[in-house]
């Protein structure tokens, strides 16, 4: 991709409210999509992690002015929210069916049929990551790639099964004091689990759940301290998790908690994979397993410093030089500046072969360091 010194102009209000929902009805209930962009361009779908949609979970990433070019450029980009979870969602009827990570595969295969649109580019963050990943291994024909963040492969860890199924069962709070003794109890005893969960349940937890969201996503350097306040990203992102609906968010959660370990058919995939992960993210370690299993001749990993689960909020820039060589597989470029342009070309016909290896992509075969200061 060839470089330029000329400033890149993005419209950010085009970029920010120019998206055109659709309510797409399938078999599972009803997908809101955002789509912005030219729908003659090639398809790039993201999926977002629990609890969050697209303008939690990329509106960094999509604001970032070199970035949105890249992609906007070369790609039309179809948000999928899982269920719930769009702007202003009401509160989903309790009767109906709670949705499996299978069911959630399904949806998004009913949204590109729904759209007419043949294989598309992937990008999912951590819970996201795992369903478009499981779509690719489901439906290998319709995934070109993927690109994912702080991507979950395995099942649920005890800790994590007993964090989610706290939350499962009051998504509205929780005790410090319970939480640390259910803690200490489940390192010792995880038989103990449902015991301890229902007894904080019983006991009328108070309402700060965020807090453990907000763990998930971001690093303890924008979480802020006593003495340093929070960074604005976080403060945008908690005020986006207020306007959540607790039940929907429930569903989600339960979705994902009830994964299976997907690692054995990693090696199968044949789709381009470019992950990133925060070297703080508490997803780091299963980062590093699914990039040991997946095909080393079509994979590659980016760690980021200081930096936690959602790179594409906390250091988007972080994201840039690693997808432009990504890209370029593809016959994709970024342009000098932010205009329309013709479809970019994205079929496996375009790919050389020589552009297969992590070489091509600018990425060694070890995984890279990338220290980006927080100051930027």
């Amino acid at each position: 991709m060839g470089e330029s010194n000329e400033s890149v102009s993005v419209n950010m209000e085009k970029i920010c409210l120019g998206g055109k929902e659709h309510n797409v009805q399938t078999g599972h209930g009803s997908v809101s999509v955002i789509i912005y962009g030219d729908q003659d361009k090639p398809a790039l779908i993201t999926y977002p992690d629990l609890a969050l949609n697209h303008m939690s979970c990329f509106q960094g990433l999509f604001f970032w002015p070199e970035a949105a070019s890249m992609l906007l450029h070369n790609f039309c980009i179809y948000h999928i929210c899982p269920p719930g979870h769009e702007l202003g969602a009401a509160p989903i009827c309790p009767d109906d069916p709670v949705h499996s990570v299978d069911d959630l595969v399904d949806q998004i295969l009913e949204v590109l049929n729904y759209f007419g649109l043949g294989s598309v580019m992937c990008m999912g963050v951590t819970a996201g990551a795992y369903i478009l990943t499981l779509f690719a291994m489901k439906y290998r024909e319709r995934v070109l790639g993927l690109i994912l963040v702080s991507p979950l492969c395995k099942a649920p860890s005890w800790s994590e099964w007993f964090y989610n199924k706290v939350h499962s069962l009051d998504p509205f709070g929780y005790s410090y004091i319970h939480m640390f003794i259910c803690f200490y109890y489940v390192t010792k005893i995880p038989y103990i689990l449902q015991v301890m969960a229902n007894l904080l349940y019983f006991y009328g937890m108070c309402g700060l759940v965020n807090e453990f969201l907000l763990q998930r996503y971001f690093s303890k350097e924008v979480r802020g301290t006593a003495e340093v306040p929070e960074s604005d990203i976080v403060q945008a992102c908690r005020r986006l998790l207020d306007e959540r609906q607790s039940t929907n968010v429930l569903r989600y959660l339960q979705a994902i908690n009830g994964r299976q370990d997907i690692t054995d058919g990693l090696k199968k995939l044949k789709c381009r994979t470019l992950i990133f992960v925060g070297d703080n993210s508490p997803f780091h370690s299963e980062a590093l397993h699914m990039i040991s299993k997946l095909d080393k001749r079509y994979s590659a990993l980016v760690e980021v410093q200081a930096c936690g689960s959602m790179v594409t909020e906390e250091q988007p820039h972080a994201m840039l030089i690693p997808m432009e060589y990504f890209l370029m597989g593809y016959g994709m470029y970024r342009p000098c500046q932010f205009t329309d342009s013709p479809r970019s070309p994205l079929s496996p016909s375009c790919i050389s072969p020589e552009l297969l290896s992590p070489e091509s992509m600018g990425l060694k075969l070890k995984p890279i360091k990338t220290r980006v200061s927080l100051s930027m």
